[in-house]
Parts: structure tokens; C-alpha cells; sequence
């Protein structure tokens, strides 16, 4: 039977106790032999360390057994106590076996003698108590990494269902409100409907294109941007404007997918637009990784039924993604919406 591989714990405290087992050993069977006669020590030793390994590949093996008949870490009792009669199943064995074998075959002139067991496995108790333990606080430790492992990995996959849920919300909705805007140009300006419909048609095409990932570049959301802020010029020509300005040491950071659509929507869905009162919404890079969708406020007047999906999505994803300093601000005469930028490497 070829030999496990052991852990290296295990390798280290092998070569760490055997030095002194064999040590121990000696003086148990030869007394004072050892002082005089170098032999021994030359001879023995290579032997004694052989043997000590069969015995660290049964001491591990064993110990294996019992980690997988008592695996969870509510077990550990029942697994320390597995590994408590290594000693009488292993341990003791083996030292018992080395006084054998020089006893019968007569190396070194060795005679067995009744104090030599008591004696030897008095020395094997005295390593495992030594290094048990380690064994066993090892195991436990690494069961920990694993159980904080798979929770994570349980939490991110749950993380990125709720995104996914979050961004289905989004495509329905933006969809909707496209074509109650298509539907009302065609009753009063059919050419500015065409030029609609194919805005439409291309700022979909990138939609959907890029609502894959959970996080976009700051690029990206911007392009995105540009071409959805064609769609609303289309339909307000004049009475709606929207100015950038960026940072470019920001270009590369990134924002929860559909993000500034959301918030320009969220602007123009609440504010009356006009020719003689434009909507002007800007978008610029703050201090501290921040972004900054800011418009000037004039709130409709009449009622404007809203399903929560705007903002309030923009929120969850953060939250979801545990980056604190989303922030909704309201004045006089302006609305803010403040995003944080994210690097991700």
C-alpha cells in the first residue's frame, strides 16, 4: 500500500517529533548503551524513522476516517474522541511493534522487558497530546473557510438573482414608456414618429447589448446616454437639453447597468418641459468618486403615477452591492440624484 500525502502539518510535525520518539526509544532499550556505542544511533535511527512513517501514514489515515464519519463542525465531539484512541489503536501499536521486531530479531542484542511497553507508550501518549490537538484545530479551522466560503458564494449568487430581477424590471418598463411616446406622436407628427421609431430602434439594439453585466463602464452608461437623450430629442426637440462633463480620470470607473437612463427618465417623467421653460439636465464628475445627475426643478402640477421602478431600483442596486453614498436631494430649484463611482479590478 503506497503512502498518503500527507497535509503539511502533518509532514512538519513528523519530522519535528521524530527526532525526539527516536530518541526516547533508544534510551528505553539500550540505557546507557547509547552514550557508548555510536552504532546504534547510525543503524537504529534510519530504521525507527521508517517505521515512523507506516505509523504517520496509519495515524492519518485513521484520522481521515473519523473526519469523514463525524465531518460537520457540530461533530467535533464525537470526532475528538475518534482521534483520542488513536493513541490505543495506532500510536501504541507502532511502539510496540519496534520493541518487537528488535526483540526478535535481536538487534543490537535487545531484550524486551514488561516496563519497556508502559515506558513506550507513555511516549507515544505524550506526542499525540502534543500534536492531536493541532490536527484537530487545523480541521476545524479549514471547515470554517469552507462554511464562510460557500456562504459567500450563496450570497453572491443570491446577490446576482435580485440584480437580474432588478434589471428585468428595467427593459419592460423603458419599453412601456417608449411606445405611450411613439403612440402620441404618430396622431400629431407622423415624420417625427419615424425619426422616433428608429432612434428607438437603435438605442434598443444597444440596450440590450449591454444590460448583461451587473456593473457598466462610466463610458459606456454614457454613450448609452447620449443615444437614449436622442430619443427624448426626437420628441421635445428644444425643450429639453443635456450637458456632460467628465473627468476623464473617471472614464474606466463603473455604475450599476441603466443607471443615468434611469435617472434622466425619473427627470423628465416629474418636471413640465417646455420650449419656454426647458428641462436641462447635467451630468458631471464630483470630488470623492462621484457622479452627479442634477436638473432644474419644475415639478408638473397635475398627478404622475409612478411603479417605483426608477429611483428606487437605482437604490436596491446598491444596496445589493454594498456601496454606501447613493444619495436623492432636493431643492428649491434643483433635483440631484449623486451616484458613486466603483472600481473594479
Amino acid at each position: 500500500m503506497m503512502l498518503l500525502k500527507w497535509p503539511k502539518l502533518r509532514l512538519y510535525s513528523f519530522l519535528f517529533s521524530m527526532p525526539f520518539i527516536t530518541a526516547m526509544l533508544h534510551l528505553i532499550m539500550f540505557e546507557d548503551r547509547i552514550w557508548k556505542e555510536p552504532l546504534i544511533w547510525l543503524l537504529s535511527t534510519p530504521l525507527i524513522f521508517g517505521l515512523g512513517m507506516v505509523s504517520m501514514d496509519a495515524h492519518t489515515r485513521y484520522d481521515t476516517w473519523i473526519e469523514k464519519k463525524y465531518p460537520a463542525l457540530s461533530q467535533t465531539r464525537q470526532r475528538i474522541m475518534g482521534k483520542a484512541l488513536v493513541t490505543l489503536f495506532v500510536m501504541t501499536p507502532s511502539v510496540y511493534i519496534i520493541f518487537f521486531i528488535y526483540h526478535g530479531l535481536h538487534i543490537f542484542s535487545y531484550q524486551l522487558q514488561t516496563q519497556h511497553l508502559w515506558q513506550g507508550a507513555l511516549v507515544g501518549l505524550c506526542v499525540n497530546l502534543v500534536f492531536e490537538p493541532l490536527y484537530e484545530t487545523d480541521y476545524i479551522f479549514k471547515k470554517y473557510k469552507e462554511s464562510a466560503t460557500g456562504k459567500e458564494m450563496l450570497h453572491q449568487l443570491s446577490l446576482k438573482q435580485e440584480f437580474n430581477a432588478l434589471k428585468d424590471q428595467v427593459n419592460p418598463h423603458f419599453l412601456f414608456n417608449c411606445f405611450n411616446t411613439l403612440s402620441s406622436l404618430i396622431g400629431l407628427e407622423k415624420e417625427r414618429a419615424v425619426r422616433f421609431l428608429d432612434e428607438l430602434s437603435n438605442v434598443y439594439r444597444y440596450l440590450l447589448k449591454n444590460n448583461r453585466e451587473t456593473l457598466s463602464t462610466l463610458t459606456d452608461e454614457l454613450q448609452f446616454i447620449r443615444s437614449y437623450f436622442k430619443l427624448l430629442q426626437t420628441r421635445y426637440e428644444n425643450a429639453i437639453e443635456l450637458h456632460i462633463s467628465i473627468d476623464h480620470q473617471y472614464y474606466a470607473y463603473f455604475i450599476p447597468s441603466l443607471t443615468l437612463q434611469l435617472t434622466v427618465e425619473n427627470a423628465v417623467k416629474h418636471n413640465t418641459i417646455s420650449k419656454s421653460s426647458p428641462l436641462v439636465i447635467e451630468i458631471f464628475t464630483a470630488g470623492e468618486n462621484k457622479l452627479v445627475v442634477n436638473n432644474n426643478l419644475q415639478r408638473k402640477t397635475t398627478f404622475v403615477p409612478s411603479n417605483g421602478i426608477g429611483l428606487q431600483n437605482i437604490r436596491a442596486k446598491y444596496l445589493l452591492l454594498q456601496q454606501p453614498g447613493f444619495q436623492v436631494l432636493e431643492g428649491h430649484k434643483n433635483f440631484t440624484v449623486v451616484l458613486p463611482l466603483l472600481w473594479r479590478v
